[in-house]
């Protein structure tokens, strides 16, 4: 932890990925975990898809509602909140998080690269309009501008990563000095691409994560969880 705080101090750029280690210290259930009562028999990679939302876009709809319900009920925890800190010191801090709960805003973090979309927020399925929600419907509504179906904007296997994410995410990590992955493998491509743009221009890698990784060439490893770790690490900034 102090050769973490000593280089995070130095640096005068750095990059941080957040995977779904974090949001799980305030109880938002990952991709791996069983899931729940109705869902209980279905797999998380068989809703995800564009191809489950047009074969029954009401019962993908009704479970991605059911996720923002879970999501919704939790808090952010000691983890967001002191990397929201962080980012305040360190204004050369850019977040990129594969989560897309919103916690990190919810925490106070005023700007979030979100690689892999937000489920707060809906666009139509063909063309990609915003649509605006109200309530909790069971169906999804259809877009006012060309009467496609809503769909949450949250990237599905098999599509691709947001431009606009994937191009500020790259050009931050070419520029670290510091590139710290907490709550992620950082193996699973284009994320872990970044953690490797970095490398390739010197950066120090870093991770935090409470079980070990495949991660490859890293330079500091805390076993600890994001929501232990990233509060230490705020102190010893303090």
């Amino acid at each position: 932890m102090e050769k973490l705080t000593e280089q995070l101090r130095q640096a005068r750029r750095v990059v941080v990925l957040t995977g779904s280690g974090i949001s799980a210290d305030s109880g938002v259930p990952t991709f791996r975990d069983p899931q729940e009562g109705l869902w209980a028999k279905f797999q998380p990679q068989d809703l995800a898809t564009p191809e489950a939302f047009r074969h029954d876009p009401d019962f993908v709809w009704q479970w991605y509602q059911w996720r923002r319900k879970r999501v919704l009920s939790v808090e952010p925890n000691a983890g967001h909140e002191a990397l929201a800190t962080l980012a305040e010191k360190h204004p050369a801090l850019t977040l990129v998080t594969q989560n897309v709960d919103g916690l990190h805003q919810r925490a106070g973090h005023r700007d979030v690269i979100e690689f892999h979309g937000n489920i707060h927020r809906n666009h139509c399925l063909d063309n990609g309009h915003e649509v605006r929600v109200e309530g909790h419907p069971d169906k999804p509504p259809r877009c006012r501008l060309c009467e496609s179906l809503a769909r949450p904007s949250v990237v599905w296997f098999g599509e691709a990563i947001p431009e606009r994410a994937l191009e500020r995410s790259v050009a931050a990590a070419q520029q670290a000095e510091l590139f710290i992955a907490i709550g992620t493998s950082a193996t699973v491509y284009p994320a872990a691409g970044l953690a490797d743009l970095a490398r390739e221009n010197g950066a120090t890698i870093a991770e935090i994560n409470p079980e070990a990784t495949q991660m490859s060439a890293v330079d500091i490893t805390i076993r600890a969880r994001a929501a232990e770790a990233l509060p230490a690490l705020l102190a010893g900034w303090d």
